[in-house]
């Protein structure tokens, strides 16, 4: 079968403002996920000493570390992408160079809020 394709992704050229609406997508699914580690946060506190130490012994491994950093970096991304969408509902933020302000904004407040976090977390 020789169907005919959609030729909508070849018209569409990448810009930033693509690649944050494609990881919007990706971190809100994320964080419901994340949501079962959350799950297991909890439950190990309701078992007591011992269930919370199993957890913090997970969670403070490298790739514990590394988890928590990325959903760390999802929260304040989909927050801020969130905070653009609200924009667009009240029919602001349209214009080419604001769009493409607003996914500058919402990468790079990402990664510098995720690093003024932990960085706060490891000095206080």
């Amino acid at each position: 079968m020789n169907n005919p394709l959609s030729p909508h992704l070849s018209i569409y050229k990448f810009k930033l403002s693509l690649l944050m609406s494609i990881a919007h997508r990706i971190t809100g699914a994320a964080l419901y996920f994340s949501m079962l580690i959350f799950l297991f946060f909890l439950i190990s506190l309701s078992i007591g000493a011992s269930g919370y130490e199993i957890f913090s012994l997970i969670i403070n491994t490298w790739i514990g570390k590394l988890v928590m950093l990325g959903i760390t970096w999802a929260i304040f991304h989909h927050m801020l992408g969130g905070l653009r969408h609200f924009l667009w509902d009240i029919v602001k933020g349209f214009e080419v160079k604001t769009v493409d302000k607003l996914a500058t904004i919402s990468l790079l407040g990402g990664i510098a809020l995720t690093v003024i976090y932990w960085s706060l977390y490891y000095i206080l």
